[in-house]
């Protein structure tokens, strides 16, 4: 997977580009393409995943099949942590 990291749109500082990156090779991260979007061109998906580190990541990207641009990625809130359990759980992971 590539990355587009030129002028990410959030602080880095607060979660690394590589934590980032571990949370989409997590092979029980969940991409979801959220209700209402516009076009394809246009469209932003979610990822839930976990850095080696074991730190759950919630990221919001787009993606032209080549590269990835993330738009924003903080840590999962309780819920989502919840979520990304639950739905691993119901695949048998």
């Amino acid at each position: 997977m590539d990355f587009d990291w030129l002028d990410a749109p959030f602080d880095l500082r607060k979660i690394s580009p590589k934590e980032i990156e571990e949370s989409f090779e997590d092979p029980f991260s969940l991409r979801l393409l959220p209700d209402g979007t516009g076009s394809a061109k246009t469209a932003r998906y979610f990822n839930l995943g976990k850095s080696m580190s074991d730190r759950g990541v919630f990221a919001v990207f787009w993606t032209d099949g080549k590269s990835y641009r993330v738009i924003l990625a903080r840590d999962m809130t309780p819920e989502e942590v919840t979520f990304y359990e639950r739905k691993n759980s119901e695949l048998g992971f």
